[in-house]
């Protein structure tokens, strides 16, 4: 049985063992989840919606699952009771992220998903635990391209149903030609080939697709958006959402939060800034 159904039952019962779980962690786990680690014995199971192709963020390897939004994701499960051995990764692309939710295939997801008005129509959300911003990332022998001042006749890859795409036809349509792709290693490929000028989404996704390919790809650094990672769920769940709320900001004020981006994202510069303030209660 899912966690998010023992919470939904609401029985003290199910409550106290949650706590138990939560209290009974000791052991570390060399699982493939990330650095939340599995510390403890819990028999409770999450199915955690996450990207698969994202360097630095939600990446499947041979080894396992690794970045950032994965050791959140461990970390949030771990506040709940759950260990990392017991978390089933679901790969969540961009445009399917609130069906996985509302046909209730995740728990939860947590996969660079931001917060907008839209989509709280269809989905809850717990956070922000990061605020990412809109950038391009270009070849590294590109001087054309500055900024989104500088996209006439530019053809730009973004991923389906991400928020980046939409800006681009509602802000960009009659300058840049956009091309949608399923995932990131279709516009990275696009973008090494000349096939597309540059690949338009969150500033951590694109220094995260520029590390793993590293002198080839360069972001050209003016943010245009901010973008308010939240933690997705299905509406109403309101003590998952309050639970994971707690764990986020646990995790902020513990330490790990940052550690987590510099072990992440350090390595393509970034550093961690001051944690966001939790918005969705």
């Amino acid at each position: 049985m899912r966690f998010s159904r023992v919470l939904r039952a609401g029985a003290i019962v199910a409550a106290a063992s949650l706590a138990l779980a939560a209290c009974g962690t000791g052991s570390d786990d060399g699982g493939d989840s990330g650095s939340g680690g599995g510390d403890g014995g819990g028999t409770e199971s999450l199915t955690i919606g996450i990207k698969f192709d994202q360097p630095g963020l939600g990446q499947k390897t041979p080894n396992g699952y690794e970045g950032f939004d994965v050791d959140v994701a461990t970390y949030i499960a771990k506040e709940l009771g759950v260990d990392a051995a017991n978390i089933e990764w679901k790969e969540s692309p961009s445009a399917e992220r609130e069906n996985l939710i509302k046909n209730g295939d995740v728990d939860f997801v947590v996969a660079t998903y931001s917060i907008t008005d839209e989509r709280k129509q269809e989905v809850d959300f717990a956070g922000p635990y990061f605020v990412a911003h809109q950038d391009l990332l270009v070849r590294e022998a590109e001087t054309g391209i500055t900024g989104p001042d500088s996209l006439n006749g530019k053809k730009l890859c973004s991923v389906t149903g991400s928020t980046s795409a939409q800006r681009v036809k509602d802000e960009f349509a009659e300058q840049a030609q956009l091309q949608e792709y399923g995932g990131y290693s279709e516009c990275v490929s696009g973008l090494e080939s000349g096939a597309v000028d540059a690949i338009t989404t969150d500033n951590t996704i694109l220094a995260g697709l520029a590390a793993a390919n590293e002198g080839k790809f360069k972001l050209v650094g003016e943010g245009f958006s901010d973008e308010n990672y939240g933690v997705g769920l299905k509406k109403g769940e309101t003590q998952m959402r309050d639970d994971i709320n707690a764990a986020i900001q646990k995790m902020f004020d513990d330490g790990a939060w940052a550690a987590a981006i510099e072990k992440n994202l350090g390595p393509a510069g970034f550093e961690a800034p001051e944690p966001p303030e939790i918005t969705e209660k």
